[in-house]
């Protein structure tokens, strides 16, 4: 069984032994599976750079290794990039010297990727935090603790220091940060409340989508509670027991009842006047990292989530 790898050194070569059950298998699709927390691009940059051997020898991505052939491959360091502070309004809900929690809107992308590095939340808080955030993360995502998906609303928290970071980095692993969610989603549930304990891990048939699943796959745990029921939906408010990718939308897609509007996890019929999931992210709650205060931030829901709730009562 190929194991995965989820920190890389760069520069430093990771070999792979090639076991029965992949022999055969190509060498793109073999990466794919040990680097399944990295996406497809990422894979095939490595072959264009040529930077996958097996032997002494480049291969390329159609490449079939055979059993206990060793397939060797480096990642350079990143090129730094410069990110613009940019003048984009922002809903603050709370915030000090330590860190700060931000009402995201729906369409909002959080830290930049490739293609898209401006108009993310972190060029809005370059500029109205003036560069005081967070290095732990990088370059790339400045004070980012946690993220949440571009089309899901709600709260954020932002780490202005790096005793900050750790600290609320340590509460989410210990998973000792409330964090609730609300959500539409179709049909009506056997039960008005219970807990789905499901591992999640990457879909074998899709790199883009997640799944529930025993193959190298995360703990995942999510409470729910049916706050109200309707003709074709129920409303329902979420509690986060661990944080894994996509987590509630794989979750309530297991159950057989997606979120409304989910157009990766929800039916193909689904609804699409949302223009994404009717999710968001309503409550956070954590020690604060140098005063020990316990703090709740609550966001309202927004105009999006209670125009659809008032459309299909």
């Amino acid at each position: 069984m190929i194991e995965t790898v989820t920190e890389i050194e760069y520069n430093e070569p990771v070999r792979v032994t090639v076991d029965g059950e992949w022999e055969g298998e190509r060498a793109d699709k073999l990466l794919s599976a040990v680097l399944a927390d990295y996406s497809r691009s990422f894979v095939q940059n490595l072959f264009s750079q040529e930077l996958v051997s097996c032997k002494g020898k480049t291969v390329s991505k159609s490449f079939k290794p055979r059993n206990g052939d060793i397939v060797e491959f480096t990642v350079p360091e990143p090129r730094m990039l410069s990110l613009e502070p940019e003048a984009i309004p922002l809903d603050i809900m709370y915030e000090d010297s330590e860190l700060l929690v931000v009402n995201k809107p729906r369409g909002m992308v959080v830290h930049p990727a490739p293609g898209n590095y401006s108009g993310t939340l972190v060029n809005a808080l370059l500029n109205h935090c003036q560069g005081n955030l967070s290095g732990i993360n990088g370059i790339i995502r400045p004070g980012i603790v946690h993220r949440i998906d571009k089309d899901t609303s709600g709260l954020l928290l932002v780490a202005k220091t790096d005793s900050a970071h750790v600290s609320l980095s340590a509460q989410i692993k210990e998973h000792s940060l409330a964090r609730e969610y609300r959500a539409v989603i179709h049909g009506h549930l056997k039960q008005q409340e219970g807990v789905v304990d499901a591992p999640i891990g990457r879909s074998p048939n899709d790199r883009k989508k997640m799944c529930v699943t025993e193959n190298n796959s995360k703990h995942a745990v999510t409470h729910y509670t049916v706050l109200e029921e309707y003709r074709d939906f129920s409303f329902l408010k979420l509690r986060l027991e661990t944080g894994r990718t996509h987590q509630i939308r794989v979750h309530m897609a297991y159950l057989g009842h997606p979120v409304a509007g989910d157009p990766v996890y929800g039916p193909k019929n689904g609804v699409t006047s949302l223009g994404g999931q009717c999710l968001h992210a309503g409550l956070l709650g954590f020690v604060h990292p140098k005063s020990g205060e316990f703090i709740r931030v609550e966001a309202p829901l927004p105009d999006y989530f209670t125009d659809f709730i008032r459309r299909i009562k």
